[in-house]
């Protein structure tokens, strides 16, 4: 019998979840009762979950095993029946999905800061995930905001699960089921693609080059790319997770895997290059000295999706976040099925999926996935490559050029100013927002507005409404830049710049990004003083 105690607390007033979760820094998780406020508050607001099943695994960052043991006890004293963990507490974001759907489970934790940097000095993050696979909705994560703000005690118990040994253990009345992180996922990619098709395009002269960046998908690149599909191992790189994410930042972007870059960019490039982040669902593919960016990979895996055994029946209909480009839009046109634009956050997608509108979604800040889970998925989006080359029996930059000449190119990037001052990056928000009433037919440097909002969400499943979810200026060219804050970040405030130039399918699509954007860049800038009042003269990282 579960030996329950009760633990008087006090409130922290700084526990409200962002789009992915609650992240902070390491230093600020490690507080007294910091982690067991929180896990409390979430066992508050959802008392179904107690005589339940939940999952629970992270990404293997600092103070992964601790916060482990600190969950188990407290679901343990509330009445939780069963937990399926992940042996040594491993699972990706998109392995803890799958196993919520796979094992009807009531939900789960995802202990992971996804892309931002780990370690002692690093950060941690958790949130939870719903019965359906997905991040819990604002509804919820709000409710469990508002109780943490007026938590006065928790329930924990004495004890720890040794989660080093596959099989089931006791703590309390509630048992531990510990599963190797790896297999139900591999299982399901099986069937999802055509694993006998790829192998024998990696038995040709085609080679694959993954980066696991020390996170969590190593073991999952071992099993899936070096074991099942016959990958040589030498070109599996950084694939032992690590709770420093071996000094790194696990973000899979031309900053934080120019390793990975380099060597696509000189005479020794794979095939193909991907790379995966912390927690396993954003990813990058590169070709050789040609990046495929997450917006272009989006609308490419959603016009050749029908090739694969997992959506062989066709697309239903495709979802974006609003920063995303709108690429995948032209290919929903010509693919005369749905496309929607939903604020940033996976959770917005979940209800989509759920309702069978759409097969494919994604976001620009490299996240695809599919109606198979309930998170973005990067093992996912590689094996779709792979699959979609052994095909089509093209090259990567084959695959991408011919679809510029059928759907158009929109050149996209992204400009990320981290770790500014929060006031000042609240200012420069503020000033575009408070001249969008006026911005129509007003000509900068050759381009002409015809519109400009802030982004508002109806949701056509549940009608539930998002407003002020960033500010959109589109001109007449085709063209666009939108401006919003990041949730993301655990230290002052990112603010981030989207560009997109359209180039429909008959024009000139070998401009050089940057070129294409230069002038919707300076264009922002003298909208907003942005530089000057941020005292940066560049962004931080430019993807």
């Amino acid at each position: 019998m579960t030996d329950i105690q009760t633990i008087k607390t006090k409130p922290y007033l700084d526990q409200k979840p962002g789009t992915s979760g609650l992240r902070k820094r390491v230093s600020v998780f490690q507080q007294e009762h910091y982690l067991a406020n929180f896990v409390q508050s979430i066992f508050d607001t959802l008392p179904q979950l107690s005589g339940g099943k939940l999952v629970l695994g992270g990404d293997g960052r600092y103070f992964n095993d601790e916060a482990v043991q600190i969950i188990l006890s407290i679901a343990t004293a509330n009445g939780v029946a069963e937990v399926i963990l992940g042996k040594n507490a491993i699972l990706s974001t998109p392995a803890v999905s799958h196993l919520i759907r796979k094992y009807d489970c009531d939900g789960g934790f995802v202990l992971s800061a996804s892309h931002n940097p780990a370690g002692e000095n690093g950060d941690f993050g958790i949130k939870f995930n719903i019965q359906n696979g997905g991040s819990a909705p604002t509804s919820i994560t709000d409710a469990i905001y508002a109780r943490s703000q007026i938590i006065a005690e928790y329930k924990t118990t004495h004890g720890a699960i040794d989660v080093s040994i596959i099989g089931s253990q006791q703590l309390g009345d509630m048992i531990v089921t510990v599963i190797d992180p790896v297999t139900d996922f591999a299982e399901l990619m099986e069937k999802l693609f055509d694993f006998r098709s790829i192998r024998n395009h990696l038995k040709t002269d085609f080679t694959l080059a993954f980066d696991a960046l020390h996170a969590v998908t190593g073991p999952y690149a071992e099993e899936i790319f070096g074991k099942r599909l016959g990958a040589p191992t030498e070109h599996l790189f950084n694939t032992t997770p690590l709770p420093d994410f071996g000094g790194g930042h696990p973000d899979p972007n031309p900053v934080y895997a120019k390793p990975l870059f380099d060597l696509m960019y000189s005479d020794k490039a794979a095939s193909l290059g991907a790379a995966s982040d912390g927690d396993g669902d954003r990813y990058i593919v590169l070709g050789p000295n040609i990046y495929v960016s997450p917006s272009d990979s989006l609308a490419i895996i959603a016009a050749n999706a029908h090739l694969t055994p997992g959506c062989a029946d066709g697309v239903k209909g495709v979802a974006r976040s609003m920063p995303t480009s709108r690429a995948v839009d032209e290919v929903a046109k010509q693919l005369s099925i749905p496309s929607f634009e939903t604020p940033t956050g996976w959770k917005y997608f979940c209800n989509l999926l759920d309702a069978g509108q759409i097969t494919i979604c994604g976001e620009e800040s490299a996240g695809t996935s599919s109606d198979h889970i309930r998170e973005k998925d990067g093992i996912w989006a590689i094996l779709m490559w792979l699959n979609i080359i052994a095909v089509r029996g093209e090259t990567v930059e084959d695959i991408v050029h011919s679809h510029w000449k059928k759907f158009g190119r929109h050149y996209y990037t992204r400009h990320d100013y981290e770790g500014v001052e929060t006031s000042r990056a609240e200012t420069v928000m503020a000033s575009l927002r408070n001249r969008l009433s006026e911005l129509s037919g007003q000509s900068w440097h050759g381009e002409t507005v015809t519109s400009a909002d802030s982004f508002s969400y109806t949701d056509p499943v549940d009608g539930s409404v998002a407003e002020n979810q960033g500010l959109r200026v589109f001109f007449e060219s085709g063209s666009r830049f939108v401006m919003r804050l990041s949730g993301t970040g655990t230290q002052g405030a990112t603010l981030r710049l989207y560009l997109e130039a359209y180039a429909a399918a008959d024009d000139d699509h070998t401009r050089d990004v940057s070129d294409a954007t230069a002038a919707l860049a300076q264009i922002a800038d003298e909208l907003t003083d942005l530089k000057v009042t941020l005292h940066r003269d560049a962004p931080t990282v430019i993807s």
